[in-house]
């Protein structure tokens, strides 16, 4: 599974593309090192961190978030990056893990 619970919430291992043809939740997928991510894509260029805030939003809507609650914790510059949603319990790890097994791409 992508999602993890920590002490600070609910973590997220994802895989961006930015420059897609659209902005979607593409499924999850397998990295070389075996660990499970979120592969995500949108439109927006890699400048600025606007390819990451446009990822951010676009979980946020997905999950019916506030966008502010979701934070980037590693992976600035790169395709690989780990998301935290700060205050994530038990109870949001369920539905996230719910959502991904429902979006019929987990």
């Amino acid at each position: 599974m992508p999602f993890s619970l920590t002490a600070d919430g609910v973590r997220i291992r994802l895989r961006l593309t930015p420059k897609a043809g659209a902005n979607r939740v593409r499924g999850s997928g397998q990295g070389a090192d075996g660990a499970r991510h979120l592969k995500v894509a949108v439109t927006t260029a890699p400048e600025g961190g606007k390819a990451n805030k446009a990822a951010i939003r676009l979980l946020a809507r997905a999950w019916h978030l506030p966008a502010g609650k979701i934070v980037l914790v590693s992976g600035h510059k790169d395709r690989n990056k780990v998301l935290l949603i700060e205050g994530g319990d038990r109870r949001l790890l369920a539905e996230l893990r719910s959502w991904l097994d429902n979006s019929g791409s987990g």
